[in-house]
């Protein structure tokens, strides 16, 4: 059965039986071998945008030029 098969009959599923479906394929996921190189327990960074107030004064100032080029 391919994904194209199966989409169709998820999307008529309840957001509940979703809900499940997810928590059962990420069970099977966890089981199987080799599927990422990440290690059980240990920890990993996550780059997020939180405390990135560089980033969002360079986002401020190429807004600034769009709006100025487009008046």
């Amino acid at each position: 059965m391919t994904l194209a098969e199966v989409l169709p009959a998820v999307k008529r599923l309840s957001p509940t039986e979703k809900l499940k479906l997810i928590r059962i394929l990420a069970e099977d996921l966890d089981v199987a071998e080799d599927i990422s190189p990440l290690e059980p327990f240990k920890t990993y960074d996550l780059p997020t945008p939180y405390n990135s107030f560089g980033a969002g004064a360079v986002l401020m100032e190429t807004l600034k030029h769009l709006d100025a080029s487009e008046s």
